[in-house]
């Protein structure tokens, strides 16, 4: 397995749209396992194949405490979204930030497992918030993107001000 280098915002990378998978093969389950190991190591809660430069529909989603529940979603639709959450989000793409999103504070999402078996899940609260926002990425879009021309202009400055100040 490999640590795999997540883009950072704002790459425009990370506004490409994946692509479907066409075939659930041992290609996809080890960029699966690398994504998990990624994430792990970040530490963070979910990561997207875009946020690694790969463009195809598979994110990864761990919510638990001891790390331990790795959830794998390939090709996910969301078939139904309901109720309405607003809470604090960050991103590995976007390190030491925190803003407050709304989504859906449920979902329905069918996806297939990283051996290719179709699957339902019906998600609450954060784990329901955390595969909204892994989803979006597949789709090209990053939370920031959320939040008001203002405040994403101040990001960015800040952001690349960092970058600055690491070199």
């Amino acid at each position: 397995m490999a640590i795999l280098q997540i883009l950072q915002y704002p790459d425009e990378r990370l506004h490409t749209i994946a692509k479907k998978v066409a075939q659930v093969n041992d290609v996809t389950r080890k960029l699966v396992r690398n994504m998990a190991e990624t994430m792990y190591a970040a530490p963070g809660v979910g990561l997207a194949a875009t946020q690694v430069d790969v463009h195809e529909r598979v994110i990864v989603v761990d919510i638990s405490e001891t790390h331990d529940q790795l959830m794998v979603f390939i090709n996910p639709e969301i078939l139904c979204a309901s109720g309405d959450s607003e809470g604090e989000e960050g991103c590995l793409s976007v390190p030491g930030i925190y803003e407050m999103v709304h989504r859906a504070s449920k979902v329905t999402v069918r996806a297939l497992n990283q051996m290719g078996e179709l699957f339902t899940l019906e998600a609450e609260g954060f784990l329901a918030v955390c595969i909204q926002h892994e989803m979006d990425h597949l789709q090209g879009r990053v939370f920031v993107e959320y939040l008001s021309q203002l405040k994403q202009t101040r990001l960015r400055a800040k952001l690349k001000k960092r970058r600055r100040e690491a070199l």
